[in-house]
């Protein structure tokens, strides 16, 4: 059983989906991130590879050690919540991309060679766009299709970089890369279209808003922390990620606080907190490593809340733009309440998730001799709690009274917010060790 990749699990449910219906195909989407977790609790143990052979090349798609495990870990929850969330769903299409993705990040974590991770990169970007593509709108398609563009250019540059660092090392294990080659760079900007970098963002912003109320939750806790996951693995201690990842954390804060569309206001922040990972991974020390790991862990978490509190208010609303909102704690107090948990999450309040994540990285940089830009990140942080910590239950819920009365979110809905709700404040009030 150690030999079974995580990943086939999500892979067989998606093929009983297809031949399931009514209660049983929901007992299949909530059992399968349960089965996937256990299988990988008790008979996966870290320092495991699993080779095989094909064209004369050892590819792996089983390399276990603590960083995969954790992010496996994560996938597994984000895929559980995120799977109550959209219970109410019955759409096909949109079941079967949920467990393909779910998977497809396992095995992109899970891969131990660069052709590996490359066949788990593209599944993402098919999987995914389907979440984009199933709103049905001329937007959503058009969205979906650019989408799909920056992504398949993503595999490109990977598959490339891979090809480039096999013909000059005679290598494709998955381990550290850096930037002292052609073949990094390909792979580093393959890694950077998928995280989100300057100038290489747009498809998150136009696409992930344009999503379904459940999609743009599963969208949200996969591609750009697969991205995370890659360069952390690869990229480590590369001062480069240090300013892209400051710029990353700043820039997007203009942009949200003049944004109406709520939904995009949480994808510029995304943007945001994605920096913050990047600048803990480019600083390289342990404590910035870890805290910008830890930080991927509680952003999928409290980012999934916030996406799901404005998912419910597109699915009872219709629409999440702030000026036409206001006044729904009257009719959807418990979604307000959940809304506001994960506003001071990501605004990094003592003993809520964001906090102790954010302060590892900030402080490393600190300590690195990275006073100005640390600066640049305490900007950030402020507008991070402006935009995500106040604009966005405040103008939802709170502004000018709309008039509307909507009925509250679904009680799938409400039970994924309260998990998620629990684990942003458990994360937040855990006692930390050094």
């Amino acid at each position: 059983m150690s030999e079974l990749p995580p990943f086939s699990i999500y892979f067989i449910a998606a093929l009983l989906v297809l031949a399931s219906r009514g209660y049983v195909r929901k007992v299949i989407l909530l059992a399968t991130p349960i089965i996937a977790a256990l299988h990988i609790g008790l008979n996966v143990d870290a320092g495991f590879l699993s080779t095989y052979a094909t064209l004369s090349l050892e590819l792996s798609f089983m390399r276990i050690d603590k960083l995969s495990l954790l992010f496996a870990y994560l996938f597994c929850i984000a895929s559980f919540i995120a799977g109550i969330f959209s219970l109410h769903v019955d759409d096909t299409k949109q079941e079967i991309a949920g467990l393909v993705y779910a998977g497809s990040a396992l095995g992109a974590v899970f891969a131990g060679d660069l052709v590996t991770l490359f066949i788990f990169w593209e599944l993402l970007a098919i999987s995914s766009v389907f979440f984009i593509w199933a709103r049905g709108t001329e937007r959503a398609v058009k969205a979906g299709i650019r989408y799909l563009i920056f992504q398949i250019m993503s595999g490109v540059f990977l598959l490339a970089g891979a090809l480039l660092h096999y013909h000059f090392t005679n290598s494709l294990a998955f381990e550290h890369i850096g930037l002292d080659s052609a073949a990094g760079y390909l792979i580093f900007i393959a890694f950077g279209i998928k995280c989100a970098f300057p100038f290489l963002h747009s498809w998150l912003t136009d696409g992930y808003p344009e999503a379904t109320s459940s999609g743009t939750v599963f969208l949200s806790a996969f591609t750009t922390k697969v991205a995370v996951y890659s360069l952390a693995r690869g990229f480590a201690g590369e001062e480069i990620l240090v300013y892209i990842g400051v710029t990353m954390a700043c820039f997007p804060i203009f942009y949200a606080v003049i944004e109406n569309d709520l939904r995009k206001v949480l994808a510029y922040s995304l943007i945001n907190q994605v920096g913050f990972m990047v600048a803990g991974i480019g600083i390289g020390t342990a404590l910035a490593v870890n805290g910008a790991v830890a930080h991927a862990f509680s952003d999928v978490i409290f980012k999934g809340l916030l996406f799901m509190a404005m998912g419910a208010v597109l699915y009872r609303v219709g629409h999440t733009n702030g000026s036409d909102l206001g006044g729904l704690y009257k009719s959807m107090p418990k979604t307000t309440v959940f809304c506001i948990v994960g506003a001071l999450s990501i605004s990094a309040f003592p003993l809520f998730s964001g906090f102790v994540s954010k302060s590892m990285v900030m402080t490393a940089m600190m300590q690195e001799g990275y006073g100005y830009l640390w600066l640049l990140m305490l900007f950030a942080s402020a507008g991070v709690f402006h935009h995500a910590g106040i604009k966005i239950p405040y103008f939802a819920f709170f502004a000018h009274d709309s008039g509307l009365r909507p009925k509250e979110a679904p009680t799938n809905m409400l039970i994924a917010m309260a998990l998620a709700a629990i684990l942003c404040i458990f994360i937040g009030t855990q006692p930390h060790g050094n």
